[in-house]
C-alpha cells in the first residue's frame, strides 16, 4: 500500500466512519447524563449560575437544565470542537501532500470539513431520536479552522527547528 493511501487517505476516511457511527447512533446511547449524576454536582451551581445563552431552540442555563444536563451539553459541544478539529487536521495532511501549497490546502480542507458537517448535520435529520442543526455545523466549522490552524502551526514550528539545527 503507498504511503500517500496508507497515512493520509485511511486515517481521513476511518476519521470520517467514526463520526457517521457517532452520528447514526440516538441520543440515548451517548447520553452521559446518568453517568454525571453519579458525582457530586454541587459546584456547577456555583460555577454556571451566571451562564445563560440560547443555543437553536434551547436556552442553555441552569434555570432550564439540572447540573448533568448543563455539563452535558458543554462536553457534547466540546466534542464537536474536537472531532472537527481532527477533522481539519487529517484533511489539510491529505490536501498539502497532494497540492503542496498552505493556502489553497487550507481552503480546501475547511471546506471539506464544512460541507461533510452540512451532510452530517443532514443525515441526523433523518435519525429518529436525533436533530440536525445549523448552529453545530458552524461549530464544526470553527473546529476545522482550529484543526488546520494547529497544524500549520505545529509545521511552523517544527520547521524552524529544523532550520536552526543545521
Amino acid at each position: 500500500m503507498s504511503k500517500l493511501v496508507m497515512f493520509y487517505i485511511v486515517p481521513l476516511v476511518v476519521w470520517v466512519g467514526l463520526i457517521y457511527f457517532s452520528s447514526s447512533q440516538p441520543y440515548e446511547r451517548q447520553n452521559v447524563q446518568p453517568i454525571l449524576q453519579e458525582f457530586d454536582l454541587e459546584w456547577v451551581e456555583t460555577v454556571g449560575s451566571n451562564v445563560s445563552f440560547k443555543y437553536g431552540d434551547s436556552i442553555i442555563s441552569l434555570q432550564y437544565r439540572d447540573p448533568a444536563a448543563f455539563i452535558e451539553f458543554f462536553i457534547r459541544k466540546g466534542a464537536h470542537l474536537f472531532v472537527f478539529a481532527v477533522l481539519g487536521i487529517l484533511a489539510y495532511r491529505l490536501a498539502y501532500i497532494l497540492i503542496e501549497k498552505r493556502m489553497k490546502s487550507a481552503i480546501i480542507a475547511w471546506l471539506f470539513v464544512t460541507i461533510y458537517a452540512s451532510i452530517d448535520e443532514f443525515s441526523q435529520l433523518l435519525h429518529p431520536n436525533r436533530s440536525g442543526m445549523i448552529e453545530d455545523v458552524i461549530l464544526d466549522s470553527v473546529g476545522g479552522i482550529i484543526g488546520v490552524g494547529i497544524i500549520i502551526l505545529w509545521r511552523r514550528r517544527n520547521n524552524r527547528f529544523k532550520v536552526e539545527e543545521k
